[in-house]
């Protein structure tokens, strides 16, 4: 089911500084300025044309500055209620309205399913493209559509990119009382460990995948559950063992809080290049593929799967063909919002990290990840295929 919830309605911004440039300014300055090889009458005649286009381009920023006057924006958010994706949703939206000029309410619609394939087609095909409607996806959905999954209905290349926070390298998160303690215990054991995922190809679903190409390890893997917050019960009820999680999520949300609390978990895998300070025991992948001697054009595979981990954890976009002023609007508040001191406030006491990436770096890279060799996609889906 749909929850939509109102996160806010924000007092207006003060009014800025004082400071800028006057069409008054502008005539004042050429009127004192003379020069002998233009005549008189033509440099009135620039003068006009010049002031004319300030004008215009007043107007214009004017109405795009007004365009969210006494309007409501729906944020959609691709996890269902209590993940750590709806908690960073609704925290930004709080301090996002602060900096979208005329100040709009925004309204969180929740459409969890589908590895956040369901809320990705809506935001790319159903949704309009006049920027009221923006919301977050996953940043593992363009191996859907470089696999060429029938459900995709989105041209990754597309979207309106607006920005991006957080972590989004993966750990592999598994049951203390499981007979695994390290990567050597599932290489040799003769039952694998049975671990969840969404959807294939789903973030979750691309991480243990990569452990098995570059580490040689071996899972059973459960899809078809419908958010983070399943999964987590289907651990606590022992359906599975294991799952991966984000390294923005594990510290930042409830069970894992408590999960840590009392040993119920351990972190036997993390994907990123150095060690979390937080997970210092914790080998990376990098290590343990050096450590197992992992051929180089697996290394090279793993190296575009996890391509992924660019565009951050948290990633805002609009539909496409959303108005060029517009996106450019929401991008800046974007930029201004991670820099609130009430969105940090949270994130520090939350533990959710906040790297930032402009939405004009990822418009760039999500054109770079989509064009790939057809070898290297015949074997993106061989891998990601199915369980």
């Amino acid at each position: 089911m749909i929850d939509s919830t109102s996160i806010c309605n924000s007092p207006p911004l003060k009014k800025g500084g004082q400071g800028g440039f006057s069409p008054a300014q502008f005539l004042q300055r050429g009127g004192k300025k003379k020069s002998p090889s233009v005549p008189l009458f033509q440099r009135g005649k620039w003068d006009i044309m010049l002031l004319a286009i300030l004008l215009l381009r007043s107007t214009t920023v004017s109405a795009q500055s007004d365009f969210y006057r006494g309007k409501t924006m729906t944020f959609i958010v691709n996890m269902a209620a209590g993940d750590a994706n709806d908690l960073w949703a609704r925290a930004l939206a709080r301090s996002l309205v602060k900096y979208i000029p005329g100040h709009p309410n925004i309204l969180a619609q929740n459409m969890a399913g589908g590895g956040s394939m369901i809320s990705a087609n809506y935001l790319y095909s159903v949704a309009k493209p006049d920027a009221l409607t923006t919301g977050q996806t996953s940043s593992s959905l363009y191996f859907q559509q470089l696999t060429g999954r029938r459900e995709v209905q989105f041209d990754w290349r597309k979207f309106s990119w607006i920005g991006s926070a957080g972590q989004a390298e993966s750990l592999l998160m598994m049951r203390s009382d499981a007979p695994f303690k390290s990567l050597d215990d599932i290489r040799n054991a003769s039952e694998p460990p049975k671990c969840s995922a969404t959807a294939p190809g789903s973030g979750t679903h691309i991480s243990l995948k990569v452990s098995e190409e570059a580490l040689g390890a071996k899972f059973r893997i459960v899809t078809g559950y419908k958010s983070g917050s399943d999964q987590d019960l289907a651990i606590e009820r022992g359906e599975v063992q294991c799952r991966a999680v984000t390294a923005a999520s594990f510290p930042a949300r409830e069970p894992f809080l408590t999960w840590q609390k009392k040993g119920f978990v351990r972190i036997l895998v993390q994907s990123g290049r150095k060690r979390n300070p937080k997970l210092a025991d914790v080998p990376t992948l990098y290590e343990l593929m050096a450590h197992y001697q992992t051929p180089e054009a697996k290394q090279r595979l793993v190296a575009v799967l996890l391509g992924a981990d660019h565009f951050g954890q948290y990633l805002a976009v609009a539909p496409p063909a959303t108005p060029a002023e517009r996106v450019k609007i929401l991008r800046e508040a974007y930029t201004r919002a991670l820099k609130d001191t009430d969105l940090i406030e949270e994130a520090r006491r939350r533990n959710w990290s906040m790297e930032y990436v402009a939405g004009e770096d990822l418009e760039k890279l999500a054109k770079q990840v989509i064009d790939q060799p057809p070898q290297l996609i015949g074997r993106v889906k061989e891998l990601l295929g199915g369980n």
